[in-house]
């Protein structure tokens, strides 16, 4: 029963960190209700998975007596703990890194870009600067500074 109890947590943890993975999906439509439920899950995660570890670990002791046991035991450890740490990571930041050394143009200079493309634009304090979407849509995200405030430019 202590090893059914075990997996049951283990399944729990996986998919508690896995459910935001897939919901959040940037190539999928997405549902008010799924972004609810994933953003719960996102934020919960972190607690619950350190929860879960815990329960796992007194839950271990009952279980630790012949070797293949232990090593069930030990595996399952060895996902929750995984299941910490990944509850802790932004999983887009892996698919979609920011652009490290973005290169700037004047609008004459770039050549680039064409007439018909389209662009995010941003206005700040009498300064402009527009963001070519087949450019950032790998990385998803800029880093600049337009009309002397910080931005984040993201598509």
């Amino acid at each position: 029963m202590k090893g059914f109890a075990l997996f049951l947590i283990v399944a729990a943890a996986v998919a508690l960190v896995l459910l935001p993975a897939f919901i959040l999906n940037p190539f999928a439509p997405e549902t008010p209700q799924g972004l609810a439920v994933a953003h719960t899950a996102k934020r919960w995660a972190p607690i619950v998975t350190i929860v879960l570890f815990a329960v796992g670990l007194w839950l271990s002791r009952a279980l630790w007596s012949r070797w293949w046991r232990k090593t069930l035991v030990v595996v399952a450890m060895l996902v929750l703990a995984a299941t910490i740490w990944l509850s802790r990571q932004n999983h887009f930041e892996w698919m979609f890194n920011p652009l490290p050394n973005a290169a700037y143009a004047s609008a004459p200079a770039a050549s680039f870009v064409g007439d018909d493309e389209m662009v995010l634009a941003v206005a700040q304090n009498g300064e402009a600067a527009a963001y070519p979407i087949k450019q950032i849509a790998y990385h998803h995200i800029v880093h600049d500074v337009v009309g002397k405030v910080p931005i984040v430019v993201t598509y």
